[in-house]
């Protein structure tokens, strides 16, 4: 099976340290991603992320968690974390760390409630589309004890479709303008394309309390947000 972020994570951390994982869309112009960036220290990490961490707190399901980045910071600040991802070497990795990992999709993870589950880099865009979104918050909503909470962030990519003009153009034919496909490169191994979402904070808010969560906006730059849902 292709594991190119797997592989470009090993790499790293065998000493190339100027790995990147090459990232395809059928929407945008080709785009890198440097294993540093990926795999940043707490001190490298952006103000919506250390929000995020300080957020967490009790049981921790960190989901997508890739480098381990974030699961080794909760960690320290005294989460007892759960960490997946589809990537086998990720997990690998992550296990060499310490850190308790599994190799599992989070769609079929069960069985066990979590106080809070973190889904950073918008790793909420797992729903694929926007048809998906709702169906994601509601299994996320499963794994919750009755305090629990989610805590993501993701983005309004509607600034994509604007002319010079300031008037904004939108594909009719695609259901949202979030709903993307990316395809990962690294070396000579690539993943299949892959559904990915970015979506609105209005958007997002509306879904959410169709499922009964309390919404919280806890952090906004630019056309990024951080958010948290509690259930009511």
């Amino acid at each position: 099976m292709k594991d190119p972020i797997g592989t470009a994570i090993e790499d790293f951390y065998n000493g190339e340290l100027n790995a990147e994982i090459i990232v395809e869309s059928d929407l945008c112009d080709d785009d890198t991603i440097p294993l540093s960036i990926l795999c940043r220290t707490f001190e490298e990490m952006s103000e919506l992320e250390k929000i995020a961490l300080n957020k967490a707190s009790g049981e921790i399901l960190d989901v997508g968690a890739g480098c381990g980045n974030h699961a080794l910071e909760l960690t320290k600040k005294g989460g007892n974390v759960t960490a997946i991802d589809i990537s086998e070497k990720a997990v690998k990795h992550m296990i060499n760390k310490g850190i308790n990992a599994h190799n599992i999709n989070f769609f079929e993870f069960n069985n066990k409630k979590f106080d809070t589950i973190t889904f950073f880099m918008n790793g909420i865009g797992i729903a694929g589309k926007l048809s998906n979104l709702k169906h994601t918050l509601a299994h996320a909503k499963t794994l919750l004890k009755p305090n629990g909470k989610l805590i993501f962030d993701s983005s309004d990519i509607s600034y994509l479709y604007e002319d010079e003009d300031g008037s904004v153009w939108m594909d009719l034919n695609n259901e949202y303008f979030g709903n993307f496909k990316f395809k990962m490169n690294y070396k000579n191994e690539s993943t299949d394309w892959f559904d990915w979402l970015y979506v609105d904070y209005n958007k997002m808010k509306e879904i959410a309390k169709e499922l009964n969560f309390n919404v919280n906006l806890l952090f906004e730059e630019n056309y990024s947000y951080l958010t948290e849902l509690t259930l009511k």
